[in-house]
């Protein structure tokens, strides 16, 4: 980047809060209509700044703080999807209560003053258990998901008519006064369309599900997603990374250009790296989407939450995009919050001049040019100017003005004169996240452990010829399974020499598995989500004479995508000992008794009543299919509660016999780290006193090493230069002309801490060249020696501090600027 003079200023921020949602109003009976230009409500066009937030993947008391943050994030509207699975775990038994309260959730979106878009499925994907389908449908007879098979749309159809009735029955549509403006039907059928051998089911299948949903009488549009062949009237809409450039429209002129999921990260499963996506990036997506005729962005997820109990997909980690703009635990993940709060205002200043301009395109030279909407014979104007240029800045002239784009950037004008906003100029703060150990929950916290019998052959009452495949034995009652044979070993079947033992060979499609031979741990082994299936080797120690084996097999999760779900399997494939005397021994067709579930899993030894079902005895560590338990108390204030699982294996947590999820910390990305080590508690979960903590552990860790730490966002920072525009909110829309309505235009670092907290220490700051992030900031060549003693002079003891960029007060200048390393701490 080839820039001048800058500088850079420390700061503190974790919340400047703007709503720019003019939201729904309450119990109005409201038109939803649209043309090819927008949604239209009541007869007004309104551009839409939407986010994915899902109700069973938070609790309902944090439900109203997730939403108003969201609001103040600038966010108009809310899309969640409807979970068949958890509302219908067996045919004709529903559960709408708790996380699970649909209505609940949707009557407090409407509370915030937002609206709604409910995606109904019954496929979601999501990376949701099974797509969101309830196991049951998969052993109705002939049945065929996602095609034109009569059993499969009698039940869709079946689900859809109650999902919908139940929100008419609430009055939850706009039509009746209601928050919902838009719903969805099916999910990305496109990607699987073609996979059926009757190339016509799937065509026919579209067809009845579009018209099967508008059918339902909801009143508001219908759309489907990645689906270039919507039936009309339903609007095929977009999803992805960069619509703006990859969309190309709808299929027909008169429907508006929507984009239902614009990834704000990227979904990861046991074994991935860190994924990411700046703040930047999406900033610069949706402000291409909305200058090529955007008029909804929904941010996928918003805040992505926890995935508890077993309701994840094959592999996915129980954290769910904690790279949203709020992250799992509903803090404001800065610098994404804030910087898309600022896109928001900059792009409702255009909004006049998006619905009544012509559009037009300028080249401006190689790679840039300005996307404008202007209507004739006013001055209403909006102009976007781009730099698609990815690596170095540029200037170009635009209506006899200079304007300095930085890198693949869009710098928004919305009077076609004055930019208030550049999608690579991070005007907002920055923070990063710490997790501290919690004093009153250590206080009394003692380990027992009661550990699993290795059950031998006449233990199980189950019996069949092979292992049993997984999906249709566990039925997604659990995730475990008990497979137990035995063998007659001859001493001279044995290796003779001390150096050769036999070997346990067990093919596997997956997922997981942990092997026992004469009631010894032998080894574990697993696929991963790219390949689920696995061989298994180990040597292992035989006796002469009856020898036990006994698998305890496992998923993690049912599949969530692609054709023929119904048909897809997991599990033992074949298992054998190598190195015998007499040859490899083919042990698949010996007969096995099986299990499903372990002991203490059908003791419920996690809740208080199942644990006085088993002994318990003081903690040791590293042995393998291991209860372990404790008591805590409630940890102090109110910050979010994690346990810290770093020093065990794998396995699942439970809090007073509420079920936080899998873990599995000895799955290593190629970096060498956990996926996931944190796990969260929901406060609303936990007791002031005596919260049993129960973990089963598959194959061995460490529970005195286990923490249970605190969350904050307490470290902020700030980066401000010469070259950052004013703050969006320092302008506003007076009729046709955009006027300055701050008395200092300078560049500000807007400084804010958390509810009751203030600035009690700076740990970095430099006028210069610093690099780094926030949390881990270093100086560069270049730097004023004064810089941290002028902002501590502005900031202490604060809780709300602007400090405005003016050069006079700072003695070095340098070529460029950033600030505040480690703690800019709020308490």
């Amino acid at each position: 980047m080839i820039v001048s003079v800058q500088a850079v200023i420390a700061a503190a921020v974790l919340s400047l809060l703007v709503s720019l949602s003019n939201g729904a109003s309450r119990g109005v009976e409201k038109t939803v209509t649209y043309d090819g230009r927008s949604l239209i409500i009541n007869g007004r066009r309104e551009i839409f700044f939407s986010g994915s937030i899902h109700y069973p993947r938070s609790v309902p008391e944090m439900w109203p703080e997730i939403l108003q943050k969201a609001k103040q994030g600038g966010l108009n509207v809310i899309q969640t999807y409807v979970f068949w699975n958890i509302h219908e775990p067996v045919e004709g038994q529903f559960n709408f209560k708790g996380n699970y309260d649909l209505v609940k959730f949707i009557k407090m979106i409407d509370e915030a003053g937002m609206y709604v878009t409910l995606r109904i499925g019954p496929f979601i994907e999501a990376e949701w258990n099974f797509g969101g389908f309830p196991y049951w449908l998969k052993e109705k007879p002939n049945i065929e998901f996602r095609s034109y098979n009569q059993t499969f749309m009698n039940y869709m159809e079946k689900y859809s008519k109650m999902i919908i009735d139940m929100m008419k029955q609430e009055k939850l549509f706009a039509p009746q006064g209601g928050p919902i403006i838009l719903a969805q039907i099916e999910n990305e059928y496109n990607s699987v369309q073609g996979v059926y051998k009757d190339r016509d089911k799937g065509k026919k299948y579209v067809q009845w599900a579009a018209k099967m949903a508008v059918g339902l009488g909801a009143g508001v549009p219908w759309v489907m997603c990645k689906q270039k062949d919507a039936p009309d009237p339903v609007i095929d809409v977009c999803n992805g990374r960069h619509c703006g450039d990859t969309y190309t429209g709808p299929n027909k002129p008169n429907k508006p250009f929507l984009w239902t999921e614009n990834w704000t990260a990227q979904y990861r499963v046991f074994g991935d790296p860190p994924s990411q996506r700046s703040a930047e990036d999406i900033a610069y997506g949706v402000a291409r989407f909305f200058s090529k005729n955007g008029t909804l962005t929904n941010y996928y997820m918003y805040h992505g939450g926890t995935n508890f109990g077993r309701t994840t997909s094959t592999f996915v980690t129980t954290r769910y995009y904690d790279e949203a703009p709020l992250d799992e635990y509903g803090l404001q993940r800065e610098p994404k919050w804030g910087h898309l709060r600022d896109l928001h205002s900059a792009l409702k200043l255009c909004k006049k001049a998006l619905f009544r301009g012509r559009a037009g395109v300028e080249q401006l030279g190689s790679g840039t040019e300005a996307r404008l909407y202007e209507e004739p014979g006013t001055s209403i104007c909006a102009a976007f100017l781009s730099n698609n240029d990815t690596k170095g800045s540029t200037t170009v002239t635009f209506r006899g003005q200079e304007y300095l784009l930085p890198p693949y950037s869009i710098s928004i004008l919305p009077d076609c004169k004055t930019v208030v906003y550049n999608t690579q100029r991070v005007v907002s703060q920055h923070n990063s996240r710490n997790f501290v150990k919690s004093t009153a929950a250590h206080k009394n916290l003692k380990w027992e452990m009661s550990t699993e019998t290795i059950p031998v052959m006449g233990d199980l009452k189950g019996f069949a010829k092979t292992p049993r495949e997984l999906y249709s034995f566990l039925k997604d009652r659990s995730d475990y399974a008990w497979f137990v044979t035995s063998i007659e070993v001859n001493k001279n079947d044995l290796p003779m020499k001390k150096k050769i033992t036999p070997v346990l060979q067990v093919s596997s499609l997956g997922h997981a598995m942990v092997a026992f031979v004469n009631g010894n741990y032998s080894g574990t082994a697993h696929g991963s989500n790219v390949a689920k299936g696995f061989v298994f080797r180990e040597p292992v120690r035989l006796k002469a004479g009856k020898n036990s084996i006994a698998l305890l097999c496992m998923t993690l999760g049912l599949p969530n995508a692609g054709g023929y779900m119904e048909r897809k399997y997991a599990g033992v494939e074949s298992v054998s000992i190598l190195g015998m005397n007499t040859g490899t021994l083919d042990l698949t067709k010996n007969g096995w008794t099986n299990q499903v579930g372990v002991n203490g899993e059908l003791n419920e030894v996690f809740t208080q009543e199942g644990s006085q079902k088993v002994k318990w005895t003081p903690a040791k560590n590293g042995t393998s299919v291991t209860w372990y338990k404790a008591y805590f108390d409630s940890p102090e204030g109110k910050d979010p509660v994690i346990l810290a699982m770093g020093s065990m294996a794998k396995g699942m947590m439970w809090v007073n016999g509420k079920c936080l999820g899998r873990y599995w910390v000895s799955y290593l990305s190629a970096l060498g780290e956990p996926t996931q080590s944190e796990y969260h508690i929901p406060r609303a979960w936990i007791k002031p006193k005596d919260n049993l903590l129960v973990i089963f552990e598959e194959t061995g860790g460490k529970p005195w090493d286990i923490e249970i730490q605190l969350v904050n966002r307490d470290t902020i920072c700030s980066l401000i230069s010469a070259l950052h525009p004013a703050h969006v909110k320092s302008w506003q829309r007076h009729d046709a002309k955009i006027q300055a309505v701050a008395d200092d235009m300078n560049p500000i670092a807007q400084l804010s801490c958390p509810k009751k907290k203030v600035v009690t220490n700076v740990e970095f700051a430099s006028f210069g060249n610093p690099y780094g992030v926030c949390g881990d900031f270093e100086y560069g060549n270049c730097t004023a020696h004064d810089s941290k003693q002028i902002v501590e002079h502005t900031v202490w003891e604060r809780a709300d501090v602007r400090y405005r960029y003016r050069r006079r007060k700072l003695k070095r200048t340098a070529d460029f600027a950033r600030a505040l390393r480690r703690h800019w701490l709020c308490r």
